[in-house]
């Protein structure tokens, strides 16, 4: 039963996330080296990706510089678009992450 509450969080926790991040796209700009910039993000995470499944535990620390230089890329690189956000979607997506917290850790939700 105790698993079962905590894959029930999980799985609310991965709802809330959805819900908040549908409204987030990232996209290039029309510059004429965006392809440099979006191809250089991509290898790069992908290659922190494999570095923290494939490197010993303490050469891991690579794979998470390789992913915040992706993330840098895509900053530079791009631009993030923000779609608005409904109070009721930002409401549903809070309660969901919170509470899918709260089964995780104590496997109880405290209201």
């Amino acid at each position: 039963m105790k698993f079962l509450g905590k894959l029930i969080g999980l799985g609310l926790i991965l709802l809330g996330i959805y819900f908040l991040g549908k409204n987030i796209f990232f996209t290039t700009g029309g510059y004429g080296w965006r392809g440099v910039a979006a191809d250089l993000a991509v290898m790069t995470l992908a290659g922190g990706v494999v570095s923290l499944f494939t490197l010993p535990e303490n050469n891991r620390t690579l794979g998470w510089i390789l992913i915040g230089a992706s993330i840098l890329l895509i900053f530079a690189g791009g631009r993030a678009i923000l779609t608005p956000v409904s109070l009721w979607q930002l409401f549903i997506s809070l309660a969901s992450m919170t509470s899918g917290y709260q089964l995780l850790r104590t496997g109880r939700i405290n209201l």
